[in-house]
């Protein structure tokens, strides 16, 4: 009895943890490459390539493990694991992912169902996350099926209510898949929210799958154009785990991470992270671009210009520097005649004008590495088919 009143106690004063994702999370997810096929063995493999491959040197923290872990519950309505795939349970599956320095996110549901038809979390909130305290958990990836109509916000709340009652510091994941425009009211609730439904391996197409439908990159990026200025440290609008690796050209995967990084987007990497070829890894780990998007001003890039399949994409960043983007949405080759004295820019998010007739930048190319001369000239470059390139600018 006078554990439940604590539990209660604490509850009429629930938040969301402060002081987490204050750059957007960075780390790699079950779902894309292995959907309902998880187990232990897999899991601790994906932590030890996470680690051999440089992606943990790079920034990626996160072993998010998505639907289909679970089991049944017991009795008194405590979660366990399947027994079969997670033998060793989820406590040791959560102490061999931190003695590798990594973080261990899990997946629930706020329906009594999960997607893949597994016990979700209605009802049964504060039992789960005081389980998945105990287990050592760091990430909740908290999913929208079989919801029976409740409430986003109230369903969502109560969860992030349960977490803060069980004590560990949680980053809050709300897949809600941007239905109910949780931007608008996610910040109290949780860390980053899903601003699309799921995510599929191509450039720009839709695949029906007769009631919802998966969307390839550009896609993603256009259902959402106007909600930037509710992301910011702590509080992440999110277009879904990448593609990067899973089957698109390089160019498709160079451009589509370039994009989430512009966009600030939390970067978890969705395909198979063992024996991933050389250009996966450097697209992946390229820490120039990650500095984009995980830039400690947590301002959200946005698209400045379009015309004829070319866009410019902006981004405002510390100590006043810029990331600007090219990216050739077409299927032929596009070149480039920027003149930077012609294009002032005003952000009116981060309050911030980018005028190089008042001061000089140089220009760096993010992914040759190379500085390649100052905004005192015209930029003039050629970019491929599903292509971009990314300079940034630093004041001289």
């Amino acid at each position: 009895m006078l554990a439940a009143l604590t539990l209660l106690a604490s509850s009429l004063y629930a938040q969301k943890f402060k002081e987490l994702a204050l750059t957007p999370p960075m780390g790699w997810n079950s779902w894309n490459t292995f959907a309902c096929n998880v187990d232990e063995a897999l899991i601790h493999e994906m932590a030890d390539a996470m680690v051999f491959n440089g992606l943990k040197d790079a920034g990626y923290q996160y072993v998010v493990i998505d639907d289909c872990w679970h089991g049944q519950r017991d009795s008194l309505g405590f979660i366990h694991p399947d027994p079969q795939r997670f033998p060793s349970g989820m406590k040791a599956l959560a102490d061999y992912i931190h003695s590798k320095g990594l973080k261990f996110g899990i997946y629930s549901c706020a329906g009594d169902k999960t997607c893949g038809g597994r016990p979700g979390s209605r009802g049964h909130e504060y039992q789960d996350a005081l389980t998945y305290a105990q287990w050592g958990v760091d990430y909740l990836k908290y999913d929208w099926c079989n919801n029976a109509g409740l409430n986003s916000v109230g369903a969502y709340t109560t969860m992030r209510d349960a977490l803060f009652a069980a004590g560990r510091p949680i980053v809050f994941s709300l897949c809600e898949w941007g239905d109910t425009k949780p931007w608008e009211w996610g910040n109290d609730v949780g860390h980053l929210w899903r601003t699309s439904g799921d995510i599929t391996d191509c450039f720009d197409c839709e695949v029906n799958h007769g009631t919802w439908s998966s969307w390839g990159i550009m896609k993603i990026v256009e259902m959402r154009k106007d909600i930037r200025q509710y992301a910011g440290p702590g509080h992440w609008n999110d277009p879904d785990m990448m593609e990067v690796g899973r089957g698109m050209s390089l160019n498709e995967d160079r451009a589509h991470f370039s994009l989430w990084c512009m966009m600030a987007s939390p970067l978890v990497a969705g395909n198979d992270l063992r024996g991933m070829k050389k250009e996966t890894i450097e697209i992946l780990t390229n820490k120039e671009m990650l500095a984009v998007d995980q830039d400690s001003l947590g301002v959200q890039g946005y698209r400045y210009d379009a015309k004829d399949s070319l866009e410019v994409w902006v981004k405002p960043l510390v100590k006043g520097d810029w990331a600007v983007c090219f990216l050739n949405r077409s299927a032929n080759i596009q070149k480039i005649d920027f003149e930077w004295s012609r294009n002032v820019v005003t952000d009116t998010v981060a309050h911030r004008t980018l005028n190089t007739n008042e001061t000089v930048f140089t220009l760096r190319n993010l992914w040759t590495k190379k500085n390649i001369g100052s905004t005192k000239k015209n930029l003039q470059a050629v970019v491929p088919s599903h292509d971009i390139l990314v300079v940034r600018l630093g004041k001289k």
